[in-house]
């Protein structure tokens, strides 16, 4: 009898063991603040375990991971709209909106310089070959080159568009970038700071979002619009395979271990995960619900925890509307009301 309960109790854990995880809904953090939030870009800081959470009037959020709090923010950061890592020069950039680029020491976080790129930026990603950050422009129609050690301008390339979104380095010297307003993506050539060319979307429009398998050597490009997906080209610009995702995407993630695609959507509020089962073949993996307007997201690569951020908002008639991006998008946030989501497979 006893070994007949064993086994059972075997079978039994071997089927919980089995059973799959979904991400859900860990905690929802609401962070107060002076002001009403605004809100950009999420950065994960795999050295200390800490999220940077752009929140532009407030400054650069720090979000300790371990104990769940927020710890205060970088200094003199106000204006921030995102957070870039460059460790193997101890550095951090972070890019305001007025043009100026703060550089942080990584190790201390203190703030030790501000470059000044130009009258505007939206952000910066860099290149591990050439050792530059491109810092995306669209008010100016340019991307301006840094040298991510020095913070030393490289140059200046103009392009034709006034909506430079999504940019990523494919590991041999170049980016790609996304133009929303043009409906196609160009190749940068980081070394020569120049065109190498650009790809069309097909059908789509308003490409926004932009991640690199360098592995596989395929392009993830992320699109708005009446049908919002996941194009996935090859290194000839081809467009090997499609995906459905959310309305509003802000931001993907490529996870290379588990070769799954994290997109953050915001208007139907749903973080849709995809596989890639090679490089040419993706499915659906899940697509767990979140909460309206949570558009940009960061990735623990080790826990595989996603971290969003949100907020309430409204339409205030008398202030310019945003149609374009969807019917309601709110342009007034209430104050007290900025959450940072948490989710985790159970």
């Amino acid at each position: 009898m006893k070994l007949k309960l064993a086994a059972l109790a075997a079978l039994t854990w071997a089927g919980l063991s089995a059973a799959p995880q979904f991400y859900q809904l860990e905690s929802a953090l609401t962070i107060k603040s002076p002001t009403n939030p605004s809100w950009d870009y999420l950065t994960y800081d795999t050295s200390r375990d800490v999220v940077f959470i752009a929140r532009r009037d407030d400054g650069i959020l720090i979000y300790d991971a371990k104990t769940k709090k927020v710890t205060g923010a970088l200094e003199d950061s106000a204006g921030g709209n995102s957070t870039i890592l460059v460790p193997e020069f101890d550095r951090a950039y972070v890019v305001r909106q007025d043009g100026k680029l703060l550089v942080y020491q990584l190790s201390t976080l203190k703030k030790t310089g501000v470059v000044d790129v130009g009258e505007n930026a939206d952000n910066a990603f860099y290149d591990s070959v050439t050792k530059q950050l491109i810092v995306t422009q669209g008010d100016s129609s340019q991307v301006t080159f840094v040298n991510a050690q020095t913070g030393a301008s490289n140059g200046v390339l103009k392009i034709d568009s006034e909506s430079i979104e999504g940019c990523v380095a494919d590991g041999e010297g170049n980016f790609f970038t996304a133009l929303r307003d043009k409906d196609k993506v160009i190749k940068i050539d980081a070394r020569k700071r120049a065109l190498l060319g650009e790809w069309a979307i097909g059908n789509h429009v308003k490409p926004n979002s932009v991640a690199f398998d360098p592995a596989a050597k395929r392009l993830f490009v992320t699109t708005r619009g009446p049908n919002p997906a996941l194009l996935v080209f090859d290194p000839a610009g081809k467009i090997v395979a499609e995906q459905t995702i959310g309305l509003n995407n802000d931001s993907i993630v490529f996870d290379p271990e588990t070769k799954k695609i994290y997109t953050a959507n915001g208007w139907d509020a749903t973080l849709v995960i995809i596989d890639q089962v090679d490089a040419n073949t993706y499915k659906l993996a899940e697509a767990p619900s979140t909460r309206p307007w949570a558009r940009t997201m960061a990735l623990d690569p080790k826990s595989k925890t996603v971290y969003l951020v949100t907020a309430e908002g409204t339409i205030d008639v008398a202030k310019k509307q945003r149609p374009e991006i969807a019917p309601f998008y709110p342009n007034k946030y209430f104050k007290d009301t900025f959450t940072l989501l948490t989710y985790t497979r159970k």
